[in-house]
């Protein structure tokens, strides 16, 4: 009996065995194996294994290129735009002629504004150049700082100048100094002592046979100062006239229609732009080319061919026909009117008022004669409204 449980007991073990031995051989499997099961959690069935997350994260540079590039392209068209298209382009000046005429700007700083609107404006011209010598603080009342008279020969001597052009006078709104006293601006000393300036200046100019162009002051905005230089403007035309030279006058071109001074008005072109800074008394570049604008007239009737764009060449080292004499009245030469219609019709075979005419007798009084000495109208032509001379038919019908 106890032969029998004991073999019952051993062939029970022995069954068992195998069953525990596949038991024990579970934990021993590899150890990523068994990370690889515990990381495929609640969170892992629902959103999918991380792997998946990481090849979207790795294709997300794809979308954010574009945003990365995109500054690099606003850089890239903003520096084209600042070496092109933005921007006004400078002037292109051409190579000028070993003999082109030379303009010689002194003055002031309107004087300076003036020589870049006119550097511009001729900048396309081979036949001409324009120089400058200024002094932005200077002017005819503080030779003390600034001499005009002792300094302006030698500038002359050492440009060789064809045409000059003076602008002056901005800086002139103070008493002059002398060693008798003080004068008073705009007093009657000071106006004598003024003008007497202006004409030494002017004449050391015409002195050298050069023509001479002096530009008056623009209107500003302080009313007193636009006042002053309206005054001194005046006396800058009537001086400069009797010595030979050519006042130009640029008021009206900055100020309104009711002569106030206007920081915005027409440029060359008639555009509405700004042509002075918010101080009211200098020139935007606008300004300053319209101030060159003005003085454009005068210079290519002066310049003639020489201010073309397309010459090539030029005749000559100066210009003597072109000194300006100044005008004078005596040498005028007058025309006398002529008959819009035939003279034979009136009577007369020569021009009206000439000596000839004046100086003839005639038999029979011409019809322009009995008008004019005797005051007797022609006779209207027979049938016309005003021809009230009776006819016979007339007679008759009245009977």
């Amino acid at each position: 009996m106890r032969m029998c449980l004991t073999r019952s007991l051993l062939c029970l073990v022995v069954a068992i065995a195998p069953l525990s031995t596949a038991i024990v051989v579970v934990p021993t499997q590899p150890a990523d194996a068994q990370e690889e099961v515990k990381r495929r959690t609640v969170i892992d069935f629902l959103f999918g294994p991380r792997r998946i997350i990481r090849r979207k994260t790795s294709r997300q540079p794809a979308y954010e290129q574009p945003r990365r590039a995109q500054p690099r392209q606003r850089q890239r068209s903003t520096r084209r735009s600042t070496s092109g298209g933005t921007s006004a382009p400078a002037v292109e000046t051409v190579e000028k002629l070993d003999n082109a005429r030379k303009i010689l700007v002194v003055g002031d700083f309107m004087a300076k504004g003036l020589y870049d609107g006119l550097k511009e404006a001729f900048a396309q011209s081979p036949g001409v150049r324009v120089l400058e010598e200024t002094s932005g603080s200077s002017g005819l009342v503080r030779d003390d700082y600034f001499d005009w008279p002792e300094n302006l020969p030698g500038f002359l001597d050492e440009h060789q100048p064809t045409i000059v052009i003076v602008m002056i006078g901005s800086n002139d709104r103070q008493e002059l100094r002398l060693p008798e006293g003080r004068l008073a601006v705009r007093s009657e000393s000071w106006v004598d002592e003024y003008s007497k300036r202006i004409g030494e200046v002017s004449e050391i100019i015409r002195d050298r046979n050069l023509p001479l162009l002096w530009v008056g002051s623009p209107s500003y905005k302080s009313s007193s100062m636009s006042a002053d230089i309206a005054a001194i403007n005046d006396m800058m035309r009537a001086v400069v006239g009797e010595t030979g030279g050519e006042f130009v006058d640029i008021w009206e071109g900055f100020v309104d229609e009711n002569g106030q001074f206007v920081f915005t008005g027409s440029d060359i072109k008639g555009q509405q732009v700004r042509l002075r800074t918010s101080d009211g008394i200098r020139m935007t570049k606008a300004g300053r080319r319209k101030l060159a604008f003005y003085t454009e007239k005068p210079l290519r009737r002066l310049l003639g061919s020489a201010a073309g764009e397309d010459v090539e060449r030029l005749q000559g080292d100066n210009f003597p026909e072109l000194l300006l004499s100044g005008l004078n009245t005596d040498q005028i030469i007058r025309t006398p009117p002529i008959a819009l219609i035939d003279p034979m019709l009136d009577g007369g075979a020569a021009l009206l008022g000439s000596a000839d005419d004046l100086a003839a007798e005639h038999e029979t009084p011409t019809v322009r004669e009995e008008l004019v000495l005797k005051g007797i109208p022609a006779a209207a032509p027979t049938g016309r409204a005003d021809d009230f001379r009776w006819t016979e038919s007339d007679k008759k019908a009245k009977q």
